[in-house]
């Protein structure tokens, strides 16, 4: 499980869009003919504060993973709200922050956090600087979208160690929606969808916007959407797979298919990130994150949140 780039002009949206700020990587529009998401990730040049970093930084990382273990613990940054990776400081991403502990043989010091405005934020605070509040740096952030043009826009930190490929679906209700193809087939229904949210993006631009008054956007996230549909409210939700197979994965009254849009088929991996210095702690976690792969541990993690692990 090396480092993987996503596919053509996926938007680096995509990764957070779930994490309830909705705006990590908020797009700027969504063209009416193809629903295209731009990147609206801000760039900053970081490299006044490259040079002005002290020299022996990187001699001083070179050791990160030796003072970790002197400590005993390894510290994991995971997302305040974001089902069902982490809520109430249970999840995919929490069950996975102590695996990877107890595979290098370490307490869990686990640091839950609030998403900032981007994701060059959340790497700021959580990786390589720390929060302004005076919390942070964690060892390890994980749910980082492995991505090329943000590891571009981030030199201070290394992202890798895929462990999920996220991607963007439809529910419906198969009584009430025999077929979810184009948005005629959904003629008299409502969907529901979270506005803020990459699915809501696209939707509301689709087809030239043929799908809007259908959708019903006031949603906070796909979980709730699924919880929408799983009650009545509506006839289809749309989220990411995570948000709504979760809810309503083996429920025989609902079909999960891929969006109805022509983007975002193939989805996105989602990773891990440590200090661009700390290689040993970024060798350490890759092979445990391999180990956990190797021996169906990761499946398992997933398989609780009723979610089938396959290698990203």
């Amino acid at each position: 499980m090396g480092h993987q780039e996503l596919s053509g002009d996926t938007s680096r949206e995509a990764a957070v869009s779930a994490h309830g700020r909705r705006a990590a990587f908020a797009p700027e529009r969504v063209s009416a003919e193809v629903g295209h998401v731009s990147d609206a990730i801000s760039r900053r040049t970081l490299l006044g504060a490259a040079l002005l970093a002290p020299l022996g930084a990187v001699a001083q990382e070179a050791g990160a993973l030796a003072r970790i273990r002197a400590r005993g613990s390894l510290i994991v940054a995971v997302y305040q709200d974001l089902p069902p990776f982490s809520v109430g400081g249970e999840g995919i991403d929490v069950d996975l922050a102590r695996a990877l502990a107890k595979a290098l043989g370490l307490e869990l010091s686990l640091m839950p956090f609030a998403a900032g405005e981007n994701m060059d934020d959340d790497l700021r605070n959580m990786v390589w600087r720390g929060h302004y509040l005076g919390y942070g740096p964690a060892d390890v952030l994980l749910h980082v979208p492995v991505d090329a043009p943000l590891m571009r826009s981030n030199p201070r930190v290394s992202i890798f160690a895929p462990y999920w490929r996220e991607r963007l679906v439809m529910a419906r209700d198969i009584k009430r929606v025999s077929k979810g193809e184009t948005a005629a087939d959904f003629a008299g229904q409502k969907i529901a969808v979270a506005g803020q949210s990459l699915a809501g993006w696209l939707l509301i631009g689709a087809d030239s916007g043929a799908w809007r008054e259908q959708l019903i956007t006031t949603w906070k996230d796909g979980a709730a959407a699924a919880r929408a549909l799983q009650e009545g409210k509506v006839a289809a939700a749309a989220g990411q797979a995570s948000e709504i197979e979760s809810l309503l994965g083996g429920d025989a009254r609902f079909a999960i298919e891929p969006l109805p849009v022509p983007r975002m088929r193939d989805g996105w991996a989602i990773g891990c990130a440590v200090k661009k210095e700390s290689s040993d702690l970024a060798q350490a976690v890759q092979g445990a994150m391999n180990a956990l792969a190797g021996n169906g541990e990761l499946a398992r993690i997933f398989a609780k949140a009723k979610l089938t692990w396959r290698a990203p």
